[in-house]
């Protein structure tokens, strides 16, 4: 086939698939975003038992396997768990989203908390030592954590600059098992960012580097409440 031919066939397969998809949207009304009918999905959607607390260590084992520092706590816990874990890294000071839980901090000692207020540029978040955010969602089965710049979690910028990352993952509420629970869950307008762990990279000799393309350091933070006895 020669490379004219190539470029027919090509364009014919476009026109065919430009084709289905005018025949679907025709009758829309001018200026309105049309709906398609939803795929239907007929496998699974987890392989996971509907046991939140099956999910929950799966979460940690995924988180871990990731090389991610991963802490469980009670609600009435997790300012002290916060407070710690910066205290360990030695932060100096920690960069906040507008919107989180001020009862979060209220245990932090010898870190400055900086509230972000849209104006800290990546230079200055660059000089910041940790920042600490909520999440949208964490999936166990890839032991991700979803960010959708909700107000717990703010800009985008927050969670790629400094180097060490505090996440708060609120179990069962905030934890799904597999991305097709996950994605109905979440609103593909919104920024997302997903993570899998501290930010790694490798070479062509496979030699893992990590904190090139965000937080060298990743601490999740599991709150839920202990069982009630009886």
């Amino acid at each position: 086939m020669t490379a004219a031919d190539k470029a027919s066939a090509a364009g014919s397969s476009r026109e065919q698939v430009l084709g289905r998809i005018r025949a679907a949207i025709g009758d829309a009304p001018a200026g309105e975003v049309p709906r398609l009918d939803p795929a239907l999905r007929t496998y699974r959607d987890t392989h996971v038992p509907d046991d939140p607390a099956v999910v929950l260590d799966l979460l940690a084992e995924n988180l871990a396997d990731y090389r991610a520092g991963v802490h469980r706590c009670t609600p009435e816990d997790l300012a002290a768990t916060i407070a710690r874990l910066l205290a360990e890294r030695g932060a100096r000071a920690a960069v906040t989203p507008p919107g989180l839980p001020r009862p979060w901090l209220g245990a932090i000692a010898g870190t400055e908390v900086i509230d972000d207020d849209g104006t800290l540029t990546a230079q200055r978040l660059d000089a910041v030592d940790s920042v600490i955010t909520g999440c949208a969602l964490a999936v166990a089965e890839t032991g991700t954590v979803v960010l959708d710049a909700g107000p717990d979690q703010g800009r985008r910028v927050l969670s790629l600059v400094p180097d060490h990352h505090i996440c708060v993952v609120h179990a069962p509420e905030q934890v799904v098992s597999s991305l097709p629970r996950a994605l109905p869950r979440l609103d593909p307008r919104r920024p997302m960012t997903w993570i899998s762990g501290p930010s790694a990279t490798s070479d062509i000799e496979l030699d893992r580097v990590e904190g090139v393309h965000g937080p060298r350091t990743l601490d999740v933070i599991l709150v839920s409440s202990p069982p009630r006895s009886g």
